[in-house]
């Protein structure tokens, strides 16, 4: 009786294993995701499982009687978790894309499994003796540029990760990672959650001023709610940015502006507390490492380095773009006084409105009546029709993948030769279960490690228009900047060509990551590049030359605003990771730190951290600077193609061996150079922001 008990309980567990699409290989084509066939059930089992084998990975290396070399522990080491890694890779990409509470239940429950299992790799004593070895001794070893930038940065994960620490600061840092992932983690959730139980009902009366997208929209919406006749507007950002723009109501603008910027502060999905401790985490973890502060320590592995270059980009931006930023306001506040026949002392909730308005009047261009010269498919064309000019790519739509909602699409991609490079997923409309913004993101990671190549499964996710019975998806130029943007990401991804998945396309330095993808923004001015595929959606007609000229005129309307806001994120960023006191006050500390670059006066009860993901929940902690160093790349990067055409296929080729290729196989100051022939100057971005002649 007692054995037929254990066959029973062997035969199910078995067969519970074999019903987890996790616990065996992808049979798919091209081993795709088989999204179908997974349901959250499978998640924390198969995550259970993973870091069970991965542990047993560990072991191996450490027991081992070989003597520490670079194949037996680097390179094993690489090779560690990828039971666990396939779980992961479906998992927080669906996070953030396609979530529901029981995932969210389940992100928390597993941060913590996830956050000692990464501890006690790094703490691993036995393995830290074997990785410090095998550096102490790299000479004896014959390592090509990428074995040593893998050696090095495994040694200085393990150094940055607390190898060092002994005694009580071992048990120390364990639990002040579990703590802080758990919270990054609650932080994160915390603003999708909020966000969603947002509904603004509006009537028929309130519409002044919005355009027919938006109101065809918000009468959908309703209509899904069964409240015809009513108009449901949400905080989604392509609702919430129409609104601001485009409504002449300035009490709505302005309820809109305190609820977007209100959130996570009070109740049950506030962030204030949540903040305030990731940051006495971060900065008690960086103390017991040797660092001053998180900054220090997360800037050391960058092209800044450290604080005070930093402080010098910031600064030196700051100083270059306030005085055309007050301009730039003192006009807008000029011509909204003339508009409304009074004095208009601009607030928050203002300027979109009216700067939108003194841009029509100087440009005679909006951006809703650009809209049907950008239908999706159209510009899906387009964008990707770029790569093709640029690196010889080919996307063909597939339908033989498993997507993960119905509004995703899968593309395979190919080479110039007809050789298989990687699947692109696409994801573009907002939905409840998507927090907002707009990302790239990986289900596959591409190495090419023993011969054996595994090319990359990425995804580009975004927030745009939706389709209604009567018009399909048409997007703003703003929309179709970040569709570029997204994309440049996917191509750093995609055309990687790394022998260590850990090095591969995005993973390299944070202020780095942001070169290919702002690079692509450029195009989005460039008429040659329009001419390709903006074409009005019902007549078929291109758009029209002085409409091109209009967009190109105009994009250096608002530069100087848009300088001074990201600075602001930047400097806010900074001051978080590098204040050493305690913070009581999160709002005065939030408009201290923003001195210098503040553009209104601070609205009460609003504030930008308690939401600020990036920072909080999503890696960019004393990383938010990067987004403008790599805009100085970017423009830099660009001003070749200017000179030289902007498909010029050498200059393309140099631009995706040099940059695309590598990964982070190699320090991206030598990567840049070996591109451009020289370091960059923030004087092409001057110039392409009309700051400099």
């Amino acid at each position: 009786m007692k054995k037929l008990l254990l066959s029973l309980l062997t035969f199910t567990a078995i067969m519970t294993q074999a019903q987890n699409p996790f616990f065996q290989e992808f049979g798919t084509y091209k081993e795709a995701t088989p999204f179908s066939k997974i349901n959250n059930s499978h998640y924390e089992e198969a995550i259970d499982r993973g870091i069970a084998l991965a542990q047993q990975e560990i072991n191996a290396i450490v027991n081992q009687r070989s003597r520490p070399d670079f194949d037996n522990t680097i390179v094993a080491l690489e090779n560690v978790g990828a039971d666990l890694n396939r779980v992961l890779n479906v998992f927080y990409p669906l996070m953030s894309a396609h979530s529901d509470d029981e995932m969210m239940q389940i992100s928390l429950t597993v941060s913590a499994k996830l956050s000692e299992y990464s501890t006690s790799i790094s703490l691993n004593e036995g393995l830290w003796n074997r990785v410090k070895e095998v550096y102490e001794n790299r000479a004896m070893f014959n390592l090509d540029t990428e074995d040593q930038m893998l050696l090095q940065r495994t040694y200085d994960s393990f150094a940055r990760s607390g190898a060092n620490l002994k005694g009580e600061n071992r048990e120390t840092y364990r639990k002040l990672s579990a703590e802080l992932s758990e919270l990054t983690t609650k932080f994160g959730q915390n603003v999708l959650k909020e966000l969603n139980t947002y509904e603004i009902w509006l009537t028929k009366d309130d519409l002044e001023g919005l355009p027919e997208s938006s109101v065809e929209a918000a009468a959908l919406a309703a209509k899904e709610k069964n409240r015809e006749g009513e108009y449901l507007f949400t905080l989604a950002q392509p609702t919430y940015t129409a609104f601001m723009k485009y409504s002449s109501r300035q009490d709505l603008r302005e309820k809109m502006y305190r609820l977007y910027n209100g959130r996570n502060q009070k109740g049950e999905y506030s962030n204030v507390d949540v903040m305030k401790r990731i940051v006495e985490l971060r900065h008690q973890i960086a103390n017991l490492l040797g660092y001053k502060s998180h900054a220090q320590y997360s800037l050391e592995r960058t092209m800044a380095q450290n604080v005070d270059n930093v402080y010098g980009l910031l600064d030196q931006l700051r100083d270059a773009y306030r005085p055309a930023q007050q301009a730039e306001f003192a006009a807008i506040e000029e011509y909204a006084s003339k508009l409304e026949g009074r004095e208009i002392k601009m607030q928050p909730w203002d300027y979109s409105y009216y700067s939108n308005k003194l841009k029509n009047a100087k440009y005679s261009y909006s951006e809703e009546e650009l809209r049907p010269y950008f239908e999706l498919n159209n510009v899906i064309d387009g964008v990707f029709g770029l790569a093709t000019k640029l690196y010889g790519l080919k996307f063909t739509k597939i339908d033989n993948v498993d997507v993960y909602h119905a509004d995703v699409t899968a593309f395979e991609v190919t080479d110039e030769n007809g050789e298989y490079v990687g699947l692109i997923y696409t994801d573009f409309f907002p939905r409840a279960s998507k927090r907002p913004g707009a990302w790239m993101t990986g289900f596959k990671d591409q190495s090419n490690l023993n011969g054996v190549m595994t090319r990359p499964h990425v995804s580009i996710v975004m927030n745009f228009t939706k389709p209604t019975a009567d018009k399909p998806s048409l997007l703003t130029p703003y929309e179709v900047e970040t569709f570029l943007h997204e994309f440049g990401h996917a191509l750093h991804g995609l055309l990687a060509n790394t022998k260590y998945a850990s090095m591969s396309g995005t993973s390299v330095y944070r202020d780095f990551v942001e070169l290919p993808s702002q690079f692509n923004e450029n195009y989005l001015t460039e008429k040659e590049f329009l001419d390709g595929f903006a074409k009005h959606y019902l007549t078929g007609e291109p758009i029209p030359q002085e409409m091109i000229d209009r967009i190109i005129a105009s994009s250096q309307y608002g530069a100087a605003y848009a300088c001074l806001r990201q600075l602001s994120f930047g400097y806010l960023d900074m001051a978080w990771h590098t204040t050493t006191s305690k913070i009581e006050d999160a709002a005065q500390f939030e408009n201290e730190a923003m001195k210098g670059v503040e553009m209104f006066t601070p609205v009460d009860g609003c504030a930008l951290s308690p939401q600020f993901s990036h920072i909080f929940s999503g890696g960019y902690a004393a990383g938010y600077y990067s987004y403008k160093w790599s805009e100085v790349l970017d423009a830099d990067a660009f001003s070749m193609f200017l000179k030289n055409g902007i498909f010029d296929k050498e200059t393309a080729d140099s631009f995706r061996k040099n940059i695309l290729m590598m990964g982070g196989t190699e320090n991206p100051a030598e990567l840049y150079r070996r591109f451009r022939g020289q370091d960059p100057s923030i004087d092409a971005l001057l110039i392409r922001d009309g700051i400099k002649k």
